[in-house]
């Protein structure tokens, strides 16, 4: 990990092991399957769910300042935690919450490489208990959108002025075969296709079979070659954000690439947007 532009954010599995009962560390599992935290989770970790924690419930948007202070002062985490997030689907939802996390500012955020998979595979320890932590006294910033999240207008702006866009989705969503991620025809848009100019990058292809992310050479080759490149000004996109909040933690800090936003309405409102242009 050594050559990753920021390797202290990633930690690996024994390190995790070894840091369990560390005081002043949360460990936070955020997955797509809901129940997978109640089979059994690693020994301490809280849950954090995408959709019920850190959405607001009744608008299309992230919990605001005093709700994310809430949640996290339930959870027993205080400004100066380390927090380490791990989940399913070789860890989109870890990196989502990172994510939004980072919208707040919080600075100690960590990723275990190869997430949940790569813990079970090792036969490493299950718990189906729910730690119960004393509640800490969180004191967030301002949410800041500005930096690293893109929405539809600056998108918009974006294609028109020829800069890089990372459709981070199956082949099949990009080409328009498929309205919807395969397996999920329920979440699908009423468009299929790309918004133009994006360049095809499933996520799938930062991870080794693992979960594990690949070396920063394998890296800068995959998205060099589709000129994905450090000095431009990049935006990803999946479906909701997840699978692109993946592709821009590789980006920003497996890389280092100094300008990336993650545009979470991504195809979920770009393929719904009456006026947007397509390509297929």
């Amino acid at each position: 990990m050594s050559q990753y532009a920021h390797p202290e954010v990633l930690v690996e599995t024994e390190w995790v092991g070894q840091h369990l009962q560390d005081k002043n560390l949360r460990i936070v599992e955020s997955d797509e399957d809901i129940l997978l935290y109640e089979v059994g989770h690693i020994p301490g970790a809280v849950k954090i769910d995408w959709h019920t924690d850190l959405q607001n419930q009744l608008v299309r948007d992230y919990i605001d300042r005093p709700g994310f202070e809430a949640l996290l002062s339930s959870r027993g985490i205080a400004n100066d935690t380390t927090v380490v997030f791990y989940g399913d689907k070789n860890n989109w939802w870890a990196c989502y919450a990172f994510w939004v996390f980072k919208l707040f500012g919080h600075e100690k955020c960590l990723v275990m490489n190869g997430g949940r998979q790569k813990w079970v595979a090792e036969n490493r320890a299950l718990s189906k208990d729910v730690p119960e932590y004393p509640r800490a006294k969180y004191v967030a910033k301002e949410r800041d959108d500005s930096k690293i999240r893109a929405f539809r207008d600056q998108v918009m702006a974006h294609v028109k002025a020829g800069n890089p866009l990372v459709d981070v989705r199956s082949p099949q969503e990009f080409s328009g075969e498929l309205l919807h991620m395969p397996g999920y025809p329920q979440e699908g848009a009423l468009r299929g296709g790309h918004i133009p100019g994006a360049k095809s990058i499933p996520w799938a292809r930062a991870a080794r079979e693992d979960g594990t992310f690949k070396s920063a050479d394998e890296l800068a080759d995959l998205y060099g070659t589709q000129r994905i490149t450090s000095d431009k000004d990049v935006i990803a996109y999946c479906r909701i954000g997840e699978r692109s909040s993946h592709t821009w933690f590789v980006l920003t800090y497996l890389l280092g690439y100094p300008r990336v936003r993650n545009y979470d309405g991504s195809w979920t409102e770009w393929g719904n947007l009456v006026g947007a242009p397509i390509e297929k």
